[in-house]
């Protein structure tokens, strides 16, 4: 169907060689112009007619497109005056009709007040950076942009920058001072012995400061024309949901190279975000998931190579970001990142390519410490697939095959019960997910998928063999996506597994289809224009076999254990225009035939346990800790305070980003154990695996599991 679908794109593709001509009137010599009214064209027949809700570019898009397009030009609420807001107003209800007529009077209007406000605004920081700040005062910056109006006139303005400011170089001045008594501490003849005077370390901060904001305003005042149409398509795009997106010339090339999973960087998917570049999604093997501090969620603020000075890349475009993060192997990269909270930390990570090896499944055979029980524990960090070997008829490797290997060998064991580990996985090839859910069945359907005309499509599992009969824990948290949380409802709607993990998963129940928009255009046609990069476009959705959908909600476990992040907000119900949950008529299925156990009686054996954890105490007392600090989003400005703060932050999350258990990329290497076997690697691993207090407590749930229904085995 999705073949099909796309044919009768390409064909009508092939008229744009005569359709989008008459509206390049009146703009000879309008290179960006012309080139946005032939993209607009394209970006408007395919929204507006192939979306999965068949959305039509209305007076609703607009209104939605409007305020994401203030987010991409003004994120932060920094430059803007109210008034140029109510004047860009007028056009809130009308991208519609500019789509629609391929007349793009907003990006114009927009780019002319920004351009304005930003020489302003450069010269209110370089006179504002020109003299001392008072660390003294008690005084807060709001940094909550959503709870931020726009400034109502200049001189507001400039107290919000002086205050942005104060803060940014009272930060920069700490570290500069910590760095001094670090090097006094060394003792004598330690480098840099030289005792610099508080007042020379604040002039040393804001000259910093001020450079990294002079980069920052050149590159606002020298972007390219097309540039400021890309920002609008991108913002219609998002309208539709926060998948659907445009992405320009260079942001496909990211996006092509992060999908290819050979990028020398850190192995991270990053997006760009109300101003921000955030991590969408750690990739397994990758030098952050080995380095295991940097979490999806995270928003990345300043990059530094090495030792180097880092660079704020706050407004700084995607592509740019990525340049600065990527780099050679072996290199250092130093990332300046925000939880969600006011603090910061600094997580070094050592550029590699992606380890094969570490993005495949892992089992490790472990031992109650009651019963003395063996119990087999499998993590699946992707549904991996080669479909390239596939194609080629070469050899190849899947997650399904790695699993069935894993699962004979645990079986063989006469482990007691099994727990497979979903957390953190953010999903891969449906056909994995699929196959994978019916090694633990006799048959019957696993998932529902549903198309943009109301076709739903039911992909079964129809391979009658059982290769795990015993009990089942699957571990999942917030960071479980996609194919994973396909995998955990449906061994969830069998009654096959007790899900255990957070307050819910990711909730990405929704496919996409990348389309090249240079692809359908005849060769010799529009080249002058190209590229025009590519559409991320939403065009199924997922429901589980009860029928409903894993989109928004996710996956609900059976038992919900403490989450040191779970004040996080995470999870596609956080994000704007999200498709909303609903539900289908249910597949007919057979739930699991095997005694089962009393879900209630579990649920309370396991509340019974984890109130008299030291580890869940602790659990929970940092993730109140955190949820506080989220919740206050006014920053002090008073050193002492502040000073305090970084206190917390170290003692909170550690020195460089400390990762709390449940989240942390087991994947049991580091830098200094490079010297170790593989045998003593995954010793190491599975040490790291036993001490995990979730993998302890789904062990001791399996044994309930066991003592209730013993004719398990």
């Amino acid at each position: 169907m999705l073949r099909r679908r796309f044919v009768i794109i390409i064909i009508w593709l092939l008229s744009l060689c005569i359709i989008p001509a008459y509206s390049l009137e009146g703009q000879d010599g309008n290179y960006a112009y012309n080139r946005a009214q032939v993209l607009g064209y394209m970006l408007q027949r395919y929204l507006g007619g192939h979306s999965f809700n068949h959305q039509k570019i209305n007076d609703t898009i607009s209104k939605r497109a409007f305020g994401l397009y203030l987010k991409q030009i003004d994120p932060q609420k920094r430059f803007l005056l109210k008034k140029d807001v109510d004047e860009l107003k007028a056009y809130a209800d009308k991208i519609d009709d500019e789509m629609n007529s391929a007349k793009f009077e907003l990006p114009e209007k927009a780019a002319g007040i920004l351009a304005g406000r930003t020489v302003q605004v450069r010269q209110m920081v370089s006179e504002l950076l020109s003299r001392n700040f008072d660390f003294s005062r008690d005084e807060s910056l709001e940094v909550d942009a959503d709870k931020l109006d726009y400034c109502a006139s200049e001189g507001e303005l400039k107290e919000r920058w002086r205050k942005l400011l104060t803060y940014q170089v009272l930060t920069k001045y700490l570290g500069l001072v910590e760095d001094r008594d670090s090097r006094a501490a060394a003792g004598p003849g330690a480098e840099g012995q030289e005792k610099a005077s508080a007042a020379d370390l604040q002039k040393t901060a804001r000259e910093k400061i001020m450079k990294n904001y002079e980069e920052t305003f050149s590159r606002m005042q020298n972007e390219k024309e097309t540039e400021k149409y890309d920002r609008y398509f991108i913002a219609v795009a998002r309208a539709f949901d926060p998948h659907t997106n445009y992405m320009p010339p260079t942001n496909k090339e990211e996006f092509d190279i992060s999908m290819r999973g050979s990028l020398e960087g850190i192995g991270a998917r990053l997006r760009e975000e109300d101003g921000y570049v955030k991590v969408e999604s750690i990739m397994p093997g990758g030098p952050a998931a080995r380095q295991g501090q940097l979490l999806s969620g995270d928003v990345i603020l300043k990059v530094g190579e090495g030792g180097g000075e880092p660079v704020d890349i706050v407004d700084m475009r995607l592509q740019d970001a990525v340049r600065l993060i990527r780099g050679k192997k072996g290199s250092e990269v130093r990332l300046t990142i925000k939880r969600q909270s006011a603090s910061q930390l600094t997580i070094p990570i050592v550029r590699d390519i992606i380890q094969i090896e570490d993005t495949f499944a892992k089992g490790a055979t472990l031992r109650d410490e009651g019963s003395g029980k063996a119990v087999g524990y499998i993590r699946l960090p992707s549904f991996y697939r080669d479909f390239k070997g596939n194609k080629n008829g070469g050899e190849t490797r899947s997650s399904t095959d790695d699993m069935k290997k894993e699962l004979r060998r645990l079986d063989s064991e006469n482990v007691s019960g099994l727990i497979l580990d979903l957390r953190n996985n953010g999903g891969g090839a449906l056909e994995d997910a699929v196959n994978i859910a019916g090694m633990f069945i006799k048959a019957g359907p696993i998932v529902q998928v549903k198309s943009g005309s109301g076709d739903i499509a039911i992909l079964n599992d129809n391979d009658p063999s059982v290769y795990y009969k015993g009990p089942v824990v699957v571990l999942v948290n917030q960071f479980s996506a996609s194919a994973s949380e396909i995998l955990a409802g449906a061994l969830q709607d069998y009654g096959r597994a007790v899900i255990v993990g957070g307050r819910h998963t990711h909730g990405k129940g929704t496919v996409q289809m990348v389309i090249d928009l240079d692809a359908g255009i005849p060769p010799n046609i529009m080249d002058q224009y190209k590229p025009f990069g590519a559409l991320l476009l939403t065009i199924q959705k997922f429901y589980r076999v009860s029928g409903e959908s894993t989109q928004y909600r996710g996956v609900v476990p059976d038992i919900i254990l403490p989450d040191p992040l779970g004040s996080l907000k995470t999870g596609e119900q956080y994000l704007e225009y999200a498709l909303p949950w609903d539900t289908v008529k249910p597949a007919p299925y057979t739930k699991w035939q095997q005694p089962r156990t009393d879900l209630g009686l579990i649920k309370a054996k396991s509340s019974a346990r984890v109130r008299a954890s030291r580890d869940f105490e602790k659990i929970n007392r940092e993730s109140e800790e955190l949820r506080e600090r989220v919740t206050n989003t006014l920053q002090s400005l008073n050193i002492d305070a502040v000073r305090k703060e970084r206190e917390e932050s170290v003692r909170l999350f550690g020195k460089e980003g400390k990762v709390p258990y449940g989240h942390a990329n087991q994947d049991g290497k580091s830098p200094s154990d490079a010297h170790l076997t593989e045998e003593d690697r995954k010793k190491l691993w599975t040490d790291e695996v036993r001490k995990d207090p979730y993998v302890r407590e789904a062990t001791a749930v399996l044994m309930d599991m066991i003592a209730a229904a013993p004719a398990h085995r």
